[in-house]
């Protein structure tokens, strides 16, 4: 029997810039606070002088928290946002140092920014700069990883990639980050470095060259396999922290690939998604869950468990889909949140929570637009769209500028399977650049009826493209 899954949008957000990372804290406690990262290529206006008409990479870091506490107000809302110079991927550390969370950037200035998490006087929470490390003149850092994602707070490391090819290893302790090693690992673009989360001395790269590398960090840095398996740049990988051995990867030539360790010849499976896959990320405790993002065919969730259990279907079909992006799907990501639950307990959000004058000003102006019975908060923005069969508006806001709540509170029930496992529910989010919008969406499933399902929901899924054959290792 096909498996039942519906997907439903809870919330969009306008970042301004254009948006490619998204990150929700994987550490207990904060678990409801989602980073996001932009970047934008802004030309200085003509005439400024001699070398001033260089393109400027700038960004901005926000932070958000998601709270169900009612449908007055929409779920997520900004803390924070900071100006910054591009940013191409962000990643929270898996576990906390000095018991607080961290979150690193990989930004176009070259640089490994580091951002710790702090309360506000105003009993909220915002992100402090407290350490950067170059990596060298005239690159832009790429990606990056943490090597905790299996919550070993031990030797804690990043791996970042380049705009040059290069792979850096960095160390990262009390006293900030110290670089370990760096070489070239590729000769284009480096899009992507990871690590295996269950043998942090192996890490992979992916880069425009269309090899995928592994690297062993105890021989130096000398490949210790090279796949051409991908026929165009390897532009995402990401370690399963279930399964030792088992790593998922991505290409321009719009394929997953799942691959074991052990044996990196040929890997355990392909699956055409139509569109370059520019993210992966495994579900937090669904060890056959894969999310991808898949530039210009949307986002999806893929069933990988016939080919992780050795079964006779080598493809990981698609469950679920989310298309209400309208530009390239870059950022996506599971929450560690059951959107069934409530949220955690979190201190209140001051109505200031920019903290700076600009937002104090912003807030008055709009507590004045609104009058007594405003809402008072923002972060909501209308936004008007057009899917692949028709036009529609996402605004969930009156002329007030107040949160509506959606129309459908909770999601359609799904009829029971024959066993008495109950229905799960995830909680994700997912970015798009060029229109810059934040999607906050869940996903509503009955885990035993996924396995070996090739049901694709059609309520939520758009045409996709077919997907190109990789070579032979």
């Amino acid at each position: 029997m096909a498996a039942q899954s519906v997907t439903r949008s809870l919330q969009v957000v306008d970042t301004e810039l254009s948006a490619d990372a998204v990150e929700w804290c994987p550490v207990p406690r904060w678990h409801n606070l989602l980073a996001c990262g932009t970047y934008q290529l802004q030309s200085p206006p003509e005439g400024t002088g001699e070398g001033a008409n260089s393109p400027r990479r700038v960004g901005r870091l926000y932070l958000f928290q998601f709270s169900q506490a009612g449908g007055l107000f929409p779920p997520l809302q900004e803390l924070q946002r900071l100006d910054t110079p591009g940013i191409l991927d962000i990643k929270w550390c898996h576990v906390p140092m000095s018991e607080r969370p961290l979150l690193g950037c990989a930004m176009a200035s070259g640089e490994l920014q580091l951002y710790r998490l702090t309360d506000t006087q105003e009993a909220s929470c915002a992100l402090e700069a407290v350490s950067s490390l170059e990596l060298g003149p005239d690159r832009l850092a790429l990606s990056l990883d943490w090597s905790t994602g299996r919550g070993d707070s031990s030797a804690m490391q990043v791996v970042l990639s380049d705009s040059v090819g290069g792979i850096s290893v960095v160390s990262v302790g009390a006293s900030g980050p110290s670089l370990l090693s760096q070489w070239k690992g590729h000769n284009f673009e480096a899009w992507i470095s990871a690590f295996s989360y269950w043998d942090t001395q192996l890490l992979y790269s992916g880069g425009d060259d269309c090899r995928l590398k592994g690297w062993d960090l105890r021989i130096g840095p000398t490949p210790v396999f090279t796949s051409k398996r991908h026929s165009m740049g390897v532009c995402s990988i990401h370690s399963n922290p279930h399964r030792e051995h088992i790593l998922a990867t991505g290409s321009y030539d719009e394929t997953v690939l799942l691959w074991d360790g052990r044996s990196l010849r040929e890997p355990l499976a392909e699956q055409a998604v139509g569109g370059g896959v520019w993210r992966l990320k495994w579900h937090p405790t669904q060890q056959h869950l894969l999310l991808a993002a898949c530039m210009h065919n949307n986002f999806h969730i893929l069933d990988c468990h016939s080919a992780l259990e050795g079964g006779s279907v080598q493809q990981c079909p698609v469950l679920a889909s989310y298309i209400l992006h309208n530009s390239l799907a870059y950022g996506a990501d599971w929450s560690h949140l059951d959107p069934r639950e409530g949220s955690p307990c979190t201190p209140p959000m001051h109505p200031n929570s920019r903290g700076d004058a600009e937002g104090k000003e912003e807030m008055e102006q709009k507590e004045e637009r609104e009058g007594a019975g405003g809402s008072g908060r923002g972060g909501h923005l209308r936004i008007q769209y057009e899917s692949p069969t028709a036009s529609f508006d996402t605004s969930l806001e009156d002329e007030a500028g107040r949160y509506i709540p959606s129309p459908s509170p909770s999601p359609p029930p799904m009829p029971m399977p024959s066993s008495n496992a109950p229905p799960c529910s995830s909680l994700l989010a997912s970015c798009s650049f060029y229109d810059h919008v934040l999607h906050v969406w869940r996903w509503d499933w009955h885990p035993d009826r996924l396995s070996g399902s090739t049901h694709i929901n059609t309520d939520t899924l758009g045409e996709g493209k077919g997907g190109g054959e990789g070579e032979e290792a």
